[in-house]
């Protein structure tokens, strides 16, 4: 959800070095991004894609975005037009805010009680559409980061996605903490479906806070600090409590996606350590220290 100013983001680009010329490895990922519209930011895993370390199969039913993302893409992108969901026909509300488009209805009740959200989410039309199973498209097969932001359709989404919940090594979902959309699954709704599949929450990237009406500081609907959080892209990974039940390529291509992405040197580490135990290489021993060197630490 692309609504107004975003908050501050750490950008991957900021940290000069990849997982894999820190490693010495050649670890290469497939991401299935679903609503790749690039509204405001580039998304966590562009530096892999610039550095042709991943491949991307990207969704997007928003014809106008779809063509500006086909006209950016690289040789490793593929964008599609499907609406994602559960294989069903459905009614599509077009909002004022194009970021808040979705097939659920927007929540008035909720909604009134923010600056800048009653006009955002005003319905300008609807249209019927059919949306496509995530297990039934082939291109998706294989792959190791999902990234989805479909307004209040992710967990419709992930139920008719099993198959490709036992690929996927890390999860960055868009979650609410309020409905702002109509019967809308909240964040506890996601995170107890995926602890089904053997994953576990990570972390918040990043947290979004909105002010209660009437409230207002500064003349600005977006200040940060107060006072309600109502979104955030949660970041799910493999539960790290129990490697054993992942390969040791699926182990590697963990960590290189939470050190380039998500900045998660800690775990990083962590896998790195669990993958030399297997393997009987080093790799754990050296990465502390060739990440201190890289960000000009002594």
């Amino acid at each position: 959800m692309c609504i107004g100013r975003r908050g501050d983001i750490v950008n991957q680009q900021s940290f000069p070095h990849s997982f894999n010329s820190l490693t010495n490895e050649s670890v290469r990922i497939k991401v299935v991004d679903i609503g790749a519209n690039m509204i405001e930011e580039l998304p966590p895993y562009a530096g892999m894609v610039m550095a042709g370390n991943a491949d991307v199969v990207g969704f997007e039913p928003n014809l106008e975005a779809l063509a500006q993302l086909n006209a950016k893409k690289g040789p490793n992108e593929v964008y599609l037009p499907h609406t994602i969901g559960d294989g069903a026909r459905h009614t599509f509300n077009c909002c004022q805010a194009p970021g808040m488009s979705s097939i659920l209805k927007p929540n008035p009740k909720v909604l009134n009680m923010f600056h800048g959200f009653p006009d955002w989410s005003l319905i300008l039309a609807t249209e019927e559409v059919d949306t496509v199973k995530l297990d039934s498209i082939a291109e998706t097969a294989g792959v190791d980061l999902l990234k989805m932001d479909i307004q209040g359709a992710e967990l419709m989404a992930l139920r008719h996605a099993k198959k490709r919940l036992k690929d996927a090594l890390v999860i960055q979902v868009e979650v609410e903490f309020l409905q702002l959309y109509v019967d809308q699954p909240l964040f506890a709704d996601i995170d107890m479906f995926l602890r089904k599949y053997n994953f576990v929450f990570h972390r918040f990237f990043p947290l979004f806070n909105r002010m209660i009406q009437p409230m207002l500081s500064n003349n600005d609907i977006y200040a940060a600090g107060l006072s309600q959080t109502l979104y955030a892209d949660a970041v799910f990974v493999r539960d790290f409590t129990r490697l054993d039940k992942l390969s040791e390529t699926q182990v590697l291509k963990m960590a290189a996606i939470l050190h380039d992405c998500y900045q998660s040197y800690d775990l990083v580490l962590n896998l790195l350590t669990e993958y030399d135990r297997r393997t009987g290489k080093a790799i754990g021993p050296s990465y502390l220290p060739a990440l201190k060197k890289s960000a000009g630490i002594a």
